[in-house]
């Protein structure tokens, strides 16, 4: 244990005790070493090259005429680095940092910088930053969301976008912006190119990773939080609805087997997985509503059904058109029982859902190969050209979304209907799709200050 010397003279100027560290005084000189008042060992200073001259008859050291210990060259004189500071970090590991002869000043500073570090809570073991960015990255990550696909999806990102440039680097040189900059240049120049959007959701990544290390000790700053960092900027789109004209194209192109999709995306407002999970089971024919509560994700080539995005089941108001055609279906098509891996972690192994929309072969389409061998398909076959922006299965949930806020659906209620956890999103989304209030104001103005008769009106009246 270290071992405290009490000094009245230095608690004068901050420092309460003096602290040696064990087996500081055997051969080597202290220069300075104390705790705070908060009580927290603080580094010191060692002159190897001098050590305490010590009585060789009852071995201990000499003082001179002013009670100081008697200095004698150590064996290390003129060998090596003479001055090494010595500290205690936070776990109490003991740490050191040695300098030359002639550079004491500079060991002070040293010393002065941990003192610093360790006041202001911002202190980084020397070693914590020998990591790669790859390695460090993928330990924070698999210690986040265990969700199957979100794990696929997160991987997918950081290998497409940020491993390539970032993975070997050392996280001990992400301690200044320059290496960032560098990587959003990089991305912007390399192919294949990817949408500022995109950049933005792998910057966000990379950032609480770096976010992660600055918790975790190793890094002191994120750079990517830097005031001179430009993070990129997504490019505001405002959506789009289907024309009625657009959609009834896409619904007579579609193959039988398939044409549910328009209903459930159009009428329901879901998901492409969880029309691929729709069952009418979950059908409530007395409320006239469907209960959302799953959805079938493909992660690489395997497919499993799941909760709903962010978990969250919702109940969505149906309509008694939408439900004619889905018994009409189910007459040519009966539902298939489908049977997959359950990926909730809640205990079940597996789930079957007497599903509706189903291939040839009775079975699921995984969603890459039924957007290639059906969705997009049947554009081509519809004579139109497709948009891999405006023309996805997600243009249904808008137009399904543009359809309520046209009838005076509130935000509220549409949010609820699309399973957003934020009806913030929802208004932010399709905030420009809402009704104008400009007439209904103009009326209410023109019943407070009455329009004077034009004379077209007075001739109409004559």
């Amino acid at each position: 244990m270290a071992i405290l010397l009490a000094s009245a003279a230095l608690a004068g100027v901050g420092i309460s005790a003096l602290v040696v560290l064990p087996g500081v005084l055997r051969s080597t000189h202290w220069i300075l070493s104390a705790t705070t008042r908060r009580g927290r060992a603080m580094a010191h200073i060692q002159d190897l090259w001098y050590q305490d001259k010590k009585d060789p008859v009852t071995g201990k050291v000499m003082l001179d005429s002013e009670g100081e210990a008697v200095r004698e060259k150590s064996a290390l004189f003129g060998k090596g680095l003479r001055y090494k500071v010595r500290y205690l970090d936070p776990d109490k590991v003991e740490r050191s940092k040695s300098f030359p002869d002639k550079q004491l000043g500079q060991a002070k500073k040293y010393r002065t910088k941990i003192e610093n570090d360790m006041y202001a809570g911002t202190y980084a073991k020397p070693d914590a930053g020998k990591i790669a960015f790859k390695e460090y990255a993928q330990t924070v990550l698999a210690g986040r969301s265990q969700d199957e696909s979100t794990v696929y999806v997160e991987r997918s990102r950081m290998e497409n976008q940020a491993y390539p440039f970032l993975g070997k680097k050392l996280l001990s040189s992400l301690q200044t912006p320059d290496l960032i900059r560098k990587w959003l240049a990089w991305m912007n120049s390399h192919e294949p190119q990817v949408s500022a959007a995109y950049q933005r959701i792998v910057f966000d990544l990379v950032s609480s990773i770096l976010d992660a290390a600055v918790a975790d000790g190793r890094v002191k700053v994120n750079p990517c939080r830097d005031k001179s960092i430009q993070a990129p900027k997504p490019i505001k789109r405002k959506i789009t609805p289907w024309a009625d004209a657009r959609l009834r194209r896409i619904e007579l192109a579609l193959p039988a087997r398939f044409k549910p999709c328009i209903p459930l995306g159009a009428g329901l407002g879901l998901r492409q997985g969880e029309i691929f999970a729709f069952s009418l089971d979950n059908v409530d024919r007395d409320e006239m509503v469907y209960h959302c509560t799953r959805q079938m994700v493909t992660v690489g080539t395997k497919r499993s059904f799941k909760l709903p995005k962010g978990h969250k089941t919702r109940v969505i108001p149906l309509g008694r058109g939408v439900l004619d055609d889905l018994d009409a279906y189910a007459e040519l098509y009966p539902p298939v029982a489908i049977t997959l891996p359950w990926a909730e972690r809640d205990g079940r192994a597996t789930e079957t859902i007497n599903v509706l929309m189903v291939n040839d072969a009775g079975d699921l389409y995984t969603r890459t190969s039924f957007n290639y061998a059906v969705w997009k398909a049947a554009f081509t076959r519809a004579g139109l050209t497709y948009g891999d922006r405006d023309d996805g299965m997600h243009a249904l949930r808008h137009l399904f979304a543009s359809s309520l806020l046209e009838r005076a659906v509130t935000i509220k209620e549409l949010a609820a209907y699309l399973g957003h956890s934020d009806e913030g999103f929802t208004l932010k989304t399709y905030t420009h799709l809402m009704p104008s209030s400009h007439d209904r104001a103009r009326t209410a103005i023109d019943d407070l200050f009455k329009p004077r008769p034009t004379a077209r009106k007075s001739e109409d009246t004559a």
